[in-house]
């Protein structure tokens, strides 16, 4: 777990322990390979980097949407911005732009000083459909969710043994549609926006994300074995997220995301 946030960047004394990087997860076989698959490039991707000795990185990103708290990290990324580097970086397609395209929206004068064509290495911006793709030797399952402002893709990650969903800004709230029980249902962990309360609910409504309860239920309807809440708010303070975790009441094991650890999958 490279970042947990959502939202923004949340630093200081009361954010320590879990952490206060935004959303990016490092995926590896073991925990004795670098991570050559990650998910989302917010500011945590920074610390990937020591996860290759600040060697050139070589892998892919999969971008789960284009909100600066999911690609912040991507300019910083030092592992990533090497002359040796390849990075092949996935994000939803939309509005008939090329992934290049797509990128500079957010990253271009007068915005940031470089676009994306300025990262040293070799690196392509592929814009994606909803489907199964073949991304680092895993199997990834690509489908539209649920949230406000662009297009936003939940994506299953498997690799033949165990499964992994992620879904770090999704409307969880209401019907379940087919999309989303395609990338939920039955798998190992799953990885779920939990950015507000239930007193929140009208903020999370409008922000287009779920609640603690929300990923809770929609775990427990799609029989996931174990959920990670994720996607913190950026004002929830690490005494906060304990009072979350001892509150949880769950029929399936339930964990509080914190940045730097590692969680090791296993298929029951």
């Amino acid at each position: 777990m490279l970042g947990v946030r959502g939202s923004t960047p949340a630093p200081g004394a009361d954010f320590v322990r879990y952490g206060g990087h935004t959303s990016c997860i490092g995926v590896s076989r073991s925990a004795d390979e670098p991570p050559t698959l990650v998910l989302d490039a917010g500011t945590g991707l920074r610390g990937l980097s020591a996860h290759w000795s600040f060697r050139p990185f070589q892998g892919a990103i999969l971008l789960s949407h284009l909100h600066w708290d999911h690609v912040q990290g991507i300019p910083f990324f030092v592992s990533g911005d090497q002359k040796d580097a390849k990075v092949r970086l996935f994000l939803p397609g939309q509005l008939g732009l090329t992934g290049e395209e797509l990128m500079a929206q957010s990253m271009a004068p007068p915005a940031f000083p470089i676009t994306p064509s300025g990262l040293l290495g070799d690196w392509s911006f592929e814009a994606i459909e909803p489907g199964v793709h073949t991304i680092e030797g895993y199997s990834v399952r690509a489908a539209e969710i649920r949230h406000k402002g662009g297009r936003t893709f939940g994506y299953r990650v498997s690799d033949g043994r165990v499964d992994v969903a992620y879904l770090p800004d999704h409307v969880a709230a209401g019907p379940i549609t087919p999309a989303v029980e395609a990338l939920v249902r039955g798998v190992d962990l799953l990885i779920h926006d939990a950015q507000f309360l239930e007193p929140e609910r009208e903020l999370a409504d409008s922000y287009g994300h779920s609640t603690v309860d929300d990923a809770i239920e929609l775990a427990r309807r799609l029989e996931a074995r174990r959920l990670m809440l994720f996607h913190h708010g950026p004002g929830r303070t690490d005494a906060q997220l304990d009072a979350i975790a001892e509150g949880v009441v769950a029929s399936i094991p339930v964990d509080v995301a914190r940045e730097g650890t590692v969680v090791e999958v296993v298929a029951w």
